[in-house]
C-alpha cells in the first residue's frame, strides 16, 4: 500500500463519485477503479459499495477514511517539515540503537525515511542505552532506540513509547524448570539473577526488583554483566538466570533455553530524543516512527 492508494481512496470517498474523483485527480477512471479495487485486495475488505447510480461507504471504509486521511496529514506535515530546512543545512539523521532489538522497526522506518527524504545521510550506531543517553546529552546522536522510560524522564529528555515486548526467562537448558512450557516467576525466587549494568542499562535493576516483588520475592543478583551476550553466556555457565525481552532469543545459544513467563511480564521499547533538538529531519522520522510504532502496539 502507498501514499497514492490512500489520496485515491479518499478522494473517491469524499466525492462519492469516480468521475468527480478521477476528474479531481487526472487520472482516467478505469484507472482509478483499479487503484482502488488493488487497495481493497491488499486490505482483504470491500471498501466502497458501487451501484451504477450511487457508491457509498461500507462501513470498513467509514473506518479505513479516518485512519486514511490521518496518515495523509502526517505525510504533508514531514514533507513541510523537510521543506522548512534552511538552505545550506546538511540533512543528517544519526540514530542509536541496541543491536538484536527494535528489528521489527528499524528497517522499515529508515526505509520510509529514506523514500521520503531521498538525500539524508542516515548513521547507524549500535550502542548500549546508557551509551546512548550520553550521546544524546552530547548531540552525537540525534535518537536513541532504547529500553525503559524511567532514565529518559531523569535526565530529562524526550520519550515515546513504541513497541511491548513479552518478557522471558532464560534458563540453563539442564535445569528442571526448562523442561517446563511455561515458567511461574514466582518459582525462580530460589535462583541467582544475571542483570544488567547501570551504566549499559540504566534502571534495569529497578525494573528487574519491582519484576519480581510483583510476585512476593526480591531477586539475588549474582552478577551485573554490559551486554547481553555476556548474560546468556552467564546463565549458559549455569550462573543463574535471566530475565529478557523477546527480541534477545536471537543470541541463541545450545545451553540456553528460553521460555515464557506466568503472570505474564511485558518490557516497554522507547525512542529517545533532545527536546531542543531543532533537526526537521529528527522531526520527520519521529513521526514516522510514531506511525509504525502505532502499527505493532
Amino acid at each position: 500500500m502507498e501514499i497514492r492508494h490512500l489520496r485515491y481512496f479518499v478522494a473517491v470517498a469524499e466525492a462519492l463519485s469516480f468521475t468527480k474523483a478521477a476528474l479531481m485527480l487526472h487520472l482516467a477512471q478505469p484507472s482509478l477503479s483499479r487503484q482502488i479495487k488493488t487497495l481493497e485486495e491488499e486490505l482483504g475488505v470491500r471498501l466502497l459499495n458501487r451501484t451504477k447510480q450511487m457508491v457509498s461507504l461500507t462501513d470498513e471504509g467509514h473506518s479505513f477514511l479516518v485512519d486514511a486521511r490521518r496518515l495523509l496529514d502526517h505525510a504533508r506535515e514531514m514533507v513541510e517539515s523537510v521543506r522548512r530546512l534552511p538552505r545550506g543545512e546538511i540533512s543528517t539523521l544519526n540514530v542509536g540503537y541496541v543491536s538484536n532489538l527494535f528489528y521489527d522497526l528499524l528497517p522499515t522506518t529508515l526505509a520510509s525515511l529514506r523514500r521520503l527524504l531521498s538525500s539524508v545521510s542516515i548513521n547507524l550506531f549500535d550502542m548500549s542505552c546508557g551509551d546512548q543517553f550520553r550521546a544524546i546529552e552530547a548531540r552525537k546522536i540525534d535518537l536513541g532506540f532504547v529500553g525503559l522510560h524511567e532514565p529518559i524522564e531523569m535526565r530529562g529528555l524526550q520519550f515515546r513509547t513504541i513497541a511491548s515486548y513479552a518478557t522471558e526467562v532464560a534458563l540453563p537448558n539442564s535445569h528442571p524448570l526448562a523442561r517446563k512450557t511455561i515458567v511461574n516467576l514466582k518459582d525462580l525466587a530460589p535462583m541467582f539473577f544475571i542483570g544488567m549494568s547501570e551504566a549499559s542499562y540504566p534502571s534495569y535493576r529497578d525494573w528487574l526488583t519491582k519484576t519480581c516483588r510483583r510476585v512476593g520475592f526480591t531477586p539475588r543478583v549474582l552478577q551485573d554483566v554490559e551486554v547481553e551476550r555476556t548474560m546468556i553466556h552467564a546463565v549458559a555457565s549455569g550462573l543463574g538466570v535471566a530475565l529478557v525481552p523477546e527480541p534477545v532469543k536471537h543470541f541463541e545459544h545450545e545451553k540456553v533455553v528460553f521460555r515464557p513467563l506466568n503472570p505474564t511480564v511485558r518490557t516497554e521499547g522507547c525512542i529517545a530524543w533532545n527536546g531542543k533538538n531543532p533537526s526537521a529531519v529528527l522531526k520527520a522520522y519521529l513521526q514516522i516512527v510514531d506511525q509504525a510504532g502505532r502499527s505493532i502496539r
